[in-house]
């Protein structure tokens, strides 16, 4: 049985979470650091499960497993009451049930549910695993935990601080995101760090964009390509945590700081910082998809959103790809899929265009 290793993806990026650490008052500052160290500390013992893994490969991971069938949901959702241990939590909504009245935990429960029936009904794709894996989140994790996370096999959401975060399960584009690091982990499993890193939070973006789309029933171009919005507290001075769109635009705030995602490898950061600017240099290839999408026209998950979901599924996809070799899957894969000569190869070609990146287009 093939295993897949998935590295703690938090949708807050750390460069957000230390601006707070040095410009705002006395509480913000204690919720980032609090928070920064809650997730060194979820790191540190998923590698340390990663590596016990390792030295037993004939263990199997049947805990995470649905029975329930392929095409049916299998969701539960724990109440963490504030704690960061999360065998301490207790079940408060389970498939099937009726609404707990907590407004986090309905929230997580039909988040979970949209992505799920976004993938299954979009590319016939029986959950994160494709093999109906069960869908578990966690609520109320932590105190002012400013930030929610995949941990490889279930989702975490703290309730932010009410001041700078609101309640992560608000943004279901948030959720969607989060999950979609479950898919790209089970398929190209796109090693987190530096291009290959940032390919792999850009293919989240694009999975939570989509599933914002899907459940709204909007174009390419009615969306608003933002990720997270609603997300950002009253006091914020910003829109969400990215714009896929326009990069670098989404924010721009005394506390949070200003937005630093490139919308073009002109301005590609070179940075050790957030495992090489994951969270900073995704807005290259978020902005290429977002072209893609618009040129093309109609549904973002239908044309765009299928050759990304290909590539990503690419068995010549290599876990260390880069931005001109992940260019050249999607022209690959666009070509097998509507022809070498399509309308469609052209957009692809152009979209990679836009932000910099030339591609052959006679790749196959």
């Amino acid at each position: 049985m093939q295993r897949h290793f998935h590295s703690l993806t938090c949708v807050v990026p750390p460069h957000m979470l230390e601006s707070i650490a040095s410009r705002g008052d006395d509480a913000r500052r204690r919720a980032a650091l609090n928070t920064l160290a809650a997730d060194n500390t979820v790191r540190a013992a998923r590698l340390a499960h990663m590596v016990a893994a390792q030295a037993q490969p004939s263990a199997q991971y049947i805990d995470v497993l649905g029975e329930a069938g392929r095409g049916v949901k299998n969701r539960t959702i724990y109440d963490c009451d504030h704690s960061e241990e999360l065998r301490r939590a207790t079940v408060v909504r389970s498939e099937g049930s009726d609404k707990s009245g907590d407004d986090a935990a309905d929230e997580a429960y039909d988040g979970l549910g949209a992505t799920y029936d976004f993938y299954y009904q979009a590319y016939e794709r029986d959950s994160i695993d494709n093999r109906g894996m069960a869908l578990n989140a966690y609520v109320h994790y932590g105190r002012d935990y400013d930030n929610a996370f995949w941990d490889g096999s279930q989702m975490i959401f703290g309730d932010g601080d009410g001041s700078l975060f609101n309640r992560f399960t608000i943004a279901v584009d948030v959720i969607g995101h989060e999950l979609t690091h479950g898919v790209t982990g089970h398929e190209a499993n796109l090693q987190y760090f530096g291009q290959s890193g940032a390919l792999n939070e850009s293919y989240s973006d694009v999975g939570g964009a989509c599933v914002k789309q899907f459940i709204k029933r909007q174009t390419a171009d009615e969306a608003d390509w933002l990720i997270g919005e609603g997300l950002l507290g009253s006091a914020v001075t910003g829109r969400a945590l990215r714009d896929m769109r326009n990069p670098g635009t989404a924010y721009d705030d005394d506390v949070l700081g200003k937005d630093p995602q490139p919308a073009n490898m002109d301005d590609f950061v070179q940075t050790n910082r957030d495992n090489g600017g994951v969270h900073i240099n995704s807005g290259i290839p978020n902005k290429a998809f977002c072209t893609l999408a618009r040129a093309l026209g109609g549904y973002s998950w239908e044309k765009a959103g299928v050759i990304w979901y290909r590539t990503i599924r690419d068995p010549r996809l290599r876990a260390n790809a880069q931005f001109r070799s992940f260019a050249r899957a999607t022209l690959r894969n666009a070509g097998q899929l509507f022809g070498p000569q399509s309308d469609e190869v052209t957009a692809v070609f152009d979209a990679w265009q836009e932000v910099g990146i030339t591609v052959q287009r006679e790749a196959r």
